[in-house]
């Protein structure tokens, strides 16, 4: 392994602009599908909704069950001050942490509609803040406070999709099988199956479901010069006996997507533990040990899922695929086009 792929700089890579897709294709699996078989170092180009013809009758296939929440909440401070408040994910029942657009300082209350109001308790270092959620002055759990951010808040569209959120977003970013609340991203990977694909594929493969709750810390781009000094954000995550039972075998695996990866590779390396918070970082230096093909979207330059990719394929290879999609026009990012590495 070279010293470049321990270089922050070394996954930079200049995208145009007019290549962040804003929407997803419609239908879902009418995405492109760029698949590079490393067993031969080709790529095809084709479309998602032929993913089945590229796997093998033995692979089984892992998803991610997790289910987007309504995260962005707009309120205001007793001053008046308008606030924006992003849920990151529940520490305990009550702690929750998130990020707050606007100064808060502790015991700060903001207010929402359906007499929701969130108290400040903790500032952390890395700015994000832990609060309190009440209504009608009663404290409340994260499962009761679901419900009442369904009607108020708005899906956590990705910093780089230049636009509020529509209607339409609360179903299209949202995989057609989540099914486990508690996630501020969506696994996009999962986005391009419609019903009939997931349930023709699933007819066909051995399948399971892991669940990992995609947290805001996805989206942080890695600042430290070398990229194993970068500090991985954890998140929970709970796997099936079903899931369990085709990790332990040895059929080949289709990991769709990076958050289902990070998971099945955690379990690979702490035996035994199918629930609890995940932080593992892949990289060309820590490679997958279980996960025998990726199903993955294209990701943002100096990112922790790039460098996941190249954990896969290599630094030069992850480029040589990132240039080959840009030529021909692939659409980047969450509501993007796909890639299948075999």
């Amino acid at each position: 392994m070279s010293n470049q792929e321990l270089l922050t700089a070394s996954y930079d890579f200049t995208l145009p602009d007019e290549l962040i897709a804003n929407y997803p294709a419609s239908p879902r699996d009418h995405a492109k599908l760029l698949v590079y078989d490393r067993a031969t170092d080709t790529i095809t180009h084709t479309f998602f909704y032929n993913l089945e013809n590229f796997l093998s009758a033995e692979c089984a296939l892992i998803f991610n069950d997790t289910k987007v929440i309504k995260a962005r909440l707009f309120g205001k401070k007793q001053s008046g001050g308008k606030v924006e408040l992003l849920i990151n994910r529940a520490i305990t029942a009550h702690n929750i942490n998130v990020y707050i657009r606007g100064k808060v300082k502790i015991d700060t209350e903001i207010f929402f509609d359906e007499s929701l109001m969130a108290k400040v308790k903790q500032l952390n270092d890395d700015g994000s803040r832990e609060v309190n959620f009440y209504q009608n002055n009663i404290l409340l759990r994260f499962e009761d406070l679901l419900p009442v951010i369904d009607k108020i808040g708005h899906i956590p569209l990705p910093p780089y999709i230049q636009r509020p959120d529509e209607d339409k977003d609360a179903d299209e970013y949202q995989s057609v099988f989540a099914s486990q609340e508690g996630a501020v991203a969506a696994p996009t990977a999962s986005l391009h199956f419609t019903s009939e694909q997931h349930k023709r594929i699933c007819k066909k493969h051995k399948h399971a479901y892991i669940t990992l709750h995609v947290g805001s810390g996805t989206f942080k781009p890695v600042e430290a010069e070398v990229i194993t000094n970068h500090p991985m954000h954890s998140e929970y995550y709970d796997i099936s006996q079903e899931a369990k039972e085709i990790l332990d075998s040895d059929i080949p695996l289709l990991s769709v997507g990076t958050t289902s990866t990070r998971t099945i590779e955690f379990y690979a390396r702490h035996k035994e533990q199918t629930r609890g918070e995940a932080n593992l970082f892949l990289h060309p230096n820590n490679k997958p040990l279980r996960v025998n093909h990726l199903l993955t979207n294209f990701h943002l330059p100096k990112s922790t899922l790039l460098m996941l990719v190249a954990s896969f394929v290599g630094l030069d290879k992850t480029h040589q695929l990132y240039a080959e999609a840009i030529k021909e026009k692939y659409r980047f990012y969450s509501y993007g086009d796909a890639m299948l590495i075999l």
